[in-house]
């Protein structure tokens, strides 16, 4: 009895203070989402005394350790967030496995500098978990996912290539009509794992997930110029939608292409690395140019820095999911970047090298990319290491009027090298009769304004080597990504335009090299300042640069057997803002941005940059400030970002 008393008088006393601590719940809307991309609305309620640093971490798969989440939202972000309770609404990606969601308290004195984000903010702390939730998958009647198309060595052949969860057979049926679909071919399966990743954190826990498992088929014995429709999958599994595309046509009176660098991908979430909000605007605006071709066949061309993962393999998913809207419909054709390969030890790194490849591949060491796509030719490097051999370096194929030429600069181009003997041999194999133009595409440019010292050294030796070839053999276009801008060059040699006609275009002869590294990653390197004013923001354009953009966006070429058109579309806009038009003779003819059209434009640095780098001085001495102003960098995160800011830091 004296023993029941005193817990009864126990329990009485701390009843109010147990009614007023519920505990932290979370809820989701659904158990099963049908297809990647698809949103879940996540709710949580019951969080006392919440702080503007309580967060979100999204998991997947539901097992992984808390520090190895796959991206973050602060629950600040929603508008209800001071009451306790809210909900966010996010879009999935299948990566072949459950999602689960944590909310967890994180105070600004366990700020931890030494785990920051790509952004130097710091990423935020798991040592407070307050919520766990269920977990959330996909259905598996969706299909096959992420499908993207390619030419072949063939005229008459599509490659379409696809992920699947299992290894299970997998058929392409394709045919004239949705109705008739009486081609079927078996589709190849291929895989790589963890093992065969070469650094951090590409073969590490916080970066590796299942990449499931790469289909291949090549649907074959197509009639010129139709379109055709096509879905993937099996009976059993589940099939894809329906999909189209115009076939390949040598007698099509235009080639059409689009063009770009360094897109990446978009997430709603924050996570280790920036991500590219803007790779969203051009895959919206060439759907746009999509939806207006009719049946002309047209295709894709992403020239290096394609998905930005680094190491961080759902990126990846992220990024094919976002493309597939128009990599399904047209051939997405690309060459290799630095942040699909660059590591410590890869094969070749002369020793002039030393500040061009670095660990930019963030440890893939080229293996998704060599995988995942499937371009002509068989070009190939061994890594040295257990990883496949890299694929996909240089190649070309023909349209009606262009011959297309893709290149690698993060591996040997030097003579004696099997790249150099392929470019050489290439370009004098080309019957100019039946491709008047040659366009040659590679990742880091020969020429650009831009302040890259860093690549200085490559430069020098693509301009010993590889500019001969292209000036030997008359190339038409350069084209190049890595600087984040676009940028054209009158048609130049050695850093001199050639000879002007009476009416102010170019005689021709001469290749004009363009850079169109600016379809969405937004660390932007400046253009070269001035010698003499290193630190002033005024950057010189010089004579041999004909037009300079600030402006995200993608290029559009249209070319018939008399003249080629290539076409600087703004994101910001989707309308035109530089032209150059050149002619089967080699003459370059004045287009909007030259001298006698539209002033040349200087793009000056941003004033913004100016209050960053004294805010950055106050930002060292105030760690509180520096805390606040990661918390509101992070709501903005969460937002769509509708706007280009850039920032002043070089990450190419």
């Amino acid at each position: 009895m004296f023993l029941i008393l005193p817990f009864c008088l126990f329990f009485l006393l701390a009843l109010p203070l147990l009614a007023s601590s519920s505990p932290v719940s979370i809820t989701l809307t659904a158990k099963t989402l049908a297809k990647s991309g698809d949103s879940i609305r996540i709710k949580w309620s019951g969080i006392d005394s919440p702080s503007d640093l309580d967060w979100l971490g999204i998991y997947s798969p539901p097992s992984s350790a808390h520090d190895n989440f796959i991206g973050y939202v602060f629950l600040s972000s929603c508008p209800t967030w001071e009451s306790g309770s809210g909900s966010t609404s996010l879009p999935l990606v299948n990566l072949r496995a459950n999602y689960s969601f944590r909310i967890f308290r994180w105070s600004r004195s366990e700020v931890d500098p030494s785990r920051m984000d790509q952004d130097h903010n710091p990423l935020p702390g798991t040592t407070h978990l307050v919520a766990e939730s269920g977990e959330v998958g996909f259905g598996g009647a969706g299909g096959p996912e992420q499908i993207h198309l390619a030419y072949t060595d063939r005229e008459d052949e599509m490659r379409a290539m696809f992920v699947t969860g299992d290894a299970g057979v997998r058929t392409v049926r394709y045919g004239l009509s949705r109705d008739e679909m009486h081609g079927v071919v078996t589709a190849a399966v291929g895989r790589y794992e963890r093992e065969d990743m070469c650094d951090s954190p590409a073969n590490e826990s916080v970066g590796w997930r299942d990449p499931g498992f790469i289909q291949d088929a090549v649907m074959r014995n197509l009639k010129k110029g139709k379109r055709y429709y096509y879905k993937v999958g099996s009976d059993s599994r589940g099939w894809s939608a329906i999909h189209n595309f115009m076939s390949r046509d040598m007698d099509a009176e235009k080639t059409i292409a689009f063009l770009f660098g360094d897109m990446g991908t978009a997430t709603p979430y924050s996570t280790f690395l920036r991500t590219q909000e803007e790779s969203k605007s051009t895959v919206k605006w060439i759907l746009r140019d999509i939806e207006a071709l009719d049946d002309n066949p047209a295709f894709i061309s992403h020239i290096g820095d394609i998905s930005y993962a680094r190491g961080y393999s759902w990126l990846w998913d992220n990024f094919f999911t976002q493309v597939e809207p128009i990599a399904s419909r047209l051939p997405y054709h690309v060459c290799i970047g630095n942040h699909e390969y660059d590591w410590p030890l890869q094969p070749w790194k002369p020793d002039w090298s030393s500040t061009v490849y670095g660990t930019d591949g963030g440890g893939e060491c080229g293996v998704p990319y060599s995988l995942k796509f499937k371009m002509p030719g068989n070009s190939s490097e061994l890594t040295g290491t257990r990883a496949p051999a890299t694929r996909n370096l240089f190649y070309s194929f023909d349209t009606k009027a262009v011959h297309f030429v893709y290149i690698s600069t993060e591996t040997n181009f030097l003579p004696g090298s099997s790249q150099y003997d392929f470019i050489k041999q290439d370009l004098e194999s080309v019957d100019r009769k039946k491709t008047p133009f040659v366009v040659v595409q590679g990742h880091r440019p020969m020429y650009t304004t831009s302040n890259e010292l860093t690549d200085a050294p490559l430069r020098e030796r693509m301009l010993k080597y590889l500019e001969p070839l292209f000036v030997k053999n008359n190339v038409t276009l350069a084209l190049w990504g890595h600087v984040h801008r676009y940028e054209r060059f009158c048609p130049i040699n050695n850093f001199t335009c050639g000879n002007k006609g009476l009416n102010g275009e170019y005689l021709g002869g001469l290749p004009v090299h363009i850079v169109i590294g600016m379809a969405g990653q937004d660390w932007q390197p400046t253009w070269e300042p001035r010698p003499d004013h290193p630190k002033d923001p005024v950057f010189p354009q010089p004579k041999w640069s004909m037009y300079r953009g600030g402006e995200f966006g993608y290029t559009r070429l249209v070319a018939t057997k008399e003249k080629l058109t290539l076409s600087y579309v703004g994101n910001h806009d989707g309308e035109v803002h530089d032209t150059v038009e050149i002619l089967a003779s080699g003459q370059v003819l004045s287009g909007v941005g030259e001298d006698d059209a539209q002033p040349r434009v200087e793009v000056a640095e941003y004033t913004f940059s100016w209050y960053v780098k004294g805010a950055s001085i106050l930002v060292l001495g105030a760690f509180m400030g520096y805390v606040i102003g990661f918390v509101s960098h992070a709501r903005r995160e969460a937002a769509l970002r509708k706007n280009w800011t850039p920032v002043k830091i070089e990450d190419s």
